[in-house]
């Protein structure tokens, strides 16, 4: 089932979202509603946050993301062929290596997109759908995807790592988006509609 993506000003986006337990309720549908909705919205990654569910869970698709790169550009990133992965409970268990800028866009934020730093390595401590235990590195676009995913579990957006005037010039943009005001070809959740 395709669910609505919340969007910018809904107090959920702003929510440190909780671990679960291995019986959180039919969890294995919503993991396969979290799929369906990824990619019936073109997204790389999604958390629940962003379908209103204040746990910490998220998924990424990277592989998509390089299948549709010229292959010079595939080979400016160690991660390539990418990775498709369930997140569940996942903690930061270390940020390496140097920032570096990239072009972020957002599911819950449509049609703005800014460049945004961020480290090139991530160690992760979380638990995979079956509930077995992973502390793995990643790197390059994976790491980045994952980090954008991370913040949603921790309440943060990416434009909270751009500058505060950028922001505020950003601000009639974000209202509209808040208020509905903005066409995109996948179901929404406003929040001041």
């Amino acid at each position: 089932m395709i669910l609505p993506i919340v969007a910018y000003g809904h107090p959920v986006l702003r929510k440190v979202a909780a671990d679960i337990k291995e019986d959180y309720p039919a969890l294995q549908k919503f993991i396969e509603d979290m799929w369906e909705t990824m990619y019936a919205s073109s997204g790389v990654g999604l958390a629940a946050p962003q379908v209103n569910k204040d746990i910490r869970l998220f998924v990424i698709d990277t592989e998509q993301m390089f299948h549709n790169m010229e292959e010079e550009e595939k080979g400016k990133y160690p991660d390539a062929p990418g990775q498709k992965k369930v997140f569940i409970n996942a903690h930061i268990a270390e940020l390496d290596g140097e920032e570096w800028l990239y072009n972020e866009g957002c599911l819950s934020i449509p049609k703005i997109r800014e460049d945004i730093k961020r480290c090139e390595m991530v160690t992760l401590k979380y638990v995979d759908e079956n509930f077995q235990s992973h502390k793995k590195t990643f790197h390059g676009l994976t790491a980045r995807v994952i980090l954008h995913e991370y913040d949603h579990i921790e309440g943060k957006l990416f434009i909270d790592h751009i500058t505060p005037l950028k922001r505020k010039l950003m601000k009639g943009k974000l209202d509209d988006i808040s208020k509905g005001k903005i066409n995109v070809d996948y179901k929404m959740l406003f929040p001041k509609k």
